[in-house]
């Protein structure tokens, strides 16, 4: 191997030179980015397409603890689980919010005190816990309880967290860019040379074709789904430790309830269901656990995992859903850390980080889920620490607000309704979108005082997306598309008809072109 130092190298120029290279933009990689950008590291992330734009986007939406874990003995991971809800629930209280879940008891399942038992648990694992806990329902008794079906007399109510999921990602991203990380889009690891205290890397800028070579001190492995490949092919690095790939997939349906809880769904082969309000008009059902052994890239929802979503509500609802009932559907591939579990199900959503520091270290991420984010970043860091000069041990992102979150849940409300005041005709439920969305960055990056000929918004083009929004994603947001914008900065593609996003792609279009011929530079990412 060679054994060449940075002064062997003169054709890389100091601003080449990071301390830490990630690659893979989804929640891990950002959450990582962020907390060691925190620490004073020099850090670059590259992601090959857009932030959040694989696993991270596709998840079920859910801060939550993981109730089913507990009968797989996971009791490490779901408090470690529990109390991350609670932090995220607090430094990012305008993408996470609390949300109470609704769960029948089946004679022909697990028996009530089982279940009962669970939930004690469950609520009592994490010390800290400020959320509502499980209360013991008549079901046609409740509104909640009655669409469903007149044979579920008994069930629970108890709470967990909803987050807009590649919004977290991206808030993590504009963090790390805030305290100096250089956070890199549509970019892709052409190939890594080793040596004994450094990488060298060369990136491809996948728009452009132009590539460049930078030096890093260490180097983590945050691929997801292409974490062994990237290992194996791209860093020629062996490890002990195995992924497995694990298919999720959901479908969106006209909003089944007008209560505000969700459920959670037994079936016979023992795996859940979740049903979620999604969206004011939608309800989001899902997921399955397929195995996968395809391109994680090129996933889509079977019509088998169709019928089994269909089936596992109409189990449950008064309402019967169909194929036809389907407005929109969506898969992910997970990646996760294989236990050789014979089943899918089964298997273990712990994590585990592979550090190679045989020559300069590489960290690589098998596994986790969205809700311990954070924590398994700092672990990350903490494992690297002994071998990345000048990484310290000390920890700061569990209290730390992510950009807009800096106010208080209670005052959301007024939030919104001081959005409406300032903006003549704004709806709540556009500014209640805004607000959820941008939290305390609403006035300060979308609203200006500058005054515009089709107001303080700008032009509609579509739904209630306005040209400033747009402006403000391109600028401080890595979006570069129409989907990037529909579908992770916002769903608002529920919404969009062809002529709507034909008028969409068209001014992104506009906008990019005029930034690249701009001489003004590009404002930061601002947290």
């Amino acid at each position: 191997m060679p054994n060449a130092s940075f002064t062997d190298i003169p054709e890389t120029s100091a601003d080449a030179t990071y301390d830490l290279l990630i690659i893979g933009g989804g929640v891990n990689g950002a959450g990582i980015a962020r907390d060691a950008s925190g620490r004073g590291l020099r850090v670059l992330l590259v992601e090959q397409d857009d932030l959040a734009g694989h696993t991270s986007s596709a998840s079920s939406k859910l801060i939550h603890g993981g109730l089913r874990y507990l009968e797989y003995y996971e009791f490490r991971l779901v408090r470690e689980a529990l109390n991350e809800r609670e932090r995220l629930m607090k430094i990012a209280p305008h993408i996470i919010w609390p949300l109470r879940f609704i769960l029948p008891h089946s004679k022909m399942l697990r028996p009530a005190w089982l279940l009962r038992a669970g939930l004690f648990i469950y609520d009592n694992l994490c010390r800290t816990m400020t959320l509502p806990k499980t209360r013991s329902l008549r079901l046609q008794r409740e509104a909640a309880g009655r669409v469903l079906r007149p044979d579920y007399v008994r069930g629970f109510e108890y709470s967990d967290g909803w987050v807009q999921d590649s919004r977290l990602v991206v808030l993590n991203a504009m963090d790390a860019a805030q305290r100096g990380a250089e956070i890199c889009t549509r970019t892709k690891l052409v190939s890594a040379e080793r040596h004994a205290d450094h990488w060298v890397a060369t990136l491809e800028d996948r728009q452009t074709g132009k590539t460049r070579q930078i030096i890093t001190k260490a180097l983590v492995n945050a691929a997801g789904p292409w974490v062994a490949d990237l290992l194996r092919d791209g860093l020629s690095v062996e490890s002990r430790n195995h992924v497995r790939l694990i298919k999720g997939s959901h479908i969106v349906v006209k909003k089944l309830f007008d209560t505000p809880q969700a459920y959670i769904l037994q079936n016979p082969d023992r795996r859940i269901v979740f049903a979620l309000p999604y969206e004011d008009d939608y309800t989001l059902i899902g997921t399955t656990d397929i195995p996968w052994e395809q391109d994680p890239g090129s996933v889509s929802i079977s019509a088998e995992e169709v019928t089994y979503l269909c089936d596992s509500v109409n189990r449950y609802f008064k309402r019967t859903l169909t194929k036809d009932d389907v407005v929109w559907s969506y898969a992910g591939v997970r990646p996760l850390f294989d236990d050789h579990s014979g089943n899918a199900s089964a298997v273990t959503r712990d994590y585990v980080l592979d550090l190679d520091h045989s020559a300069a270290p590489v960290l690589s991420i098998f596994g986790g889920k969205i809700t311990t984010y954070r924590k398994l970043a700092e672990h990350a860091l903490d494992k690297l620490a002994p071998h990345v000069p000048g990484l310290t041990t000390t920890s700061w992102t569990a209290k730390a607000p992510l950009p807009g979150g800096d106010f208080r849940r209670n005052d959301f409300d007024a939030r919104v309704k001081s959005l409406q005041k300032r903006v003549a005709g704004l709806s709540r439920q556009t500014a209640t979108r805004l607000v959820r969305n941008y939290g305390t960055l609403v006035e300060t990056l979308i609203l200006t005082k500058d005054a515009v000929p089709s107001g303080p918004l700008g032009a509609r083009l579509g739904a209630d997306l306005y040209e400033r929004e747009v402006d403000y994603l391109i600028t401080h947001e890595w979006a570069r598309s129409a989907e990037d914008i529909l579908w992770r900065r916002s769903k608002l593609g529920l919404r969009f008809d062809t002529e709507d996003l034909t008028r969409l792609r068209d001014y992104v279009a506009q906008r990019l072109r005029r930034n690249a011929t701009d001489p003004a530079p590009e404002r930061e990412p601002v947290a």
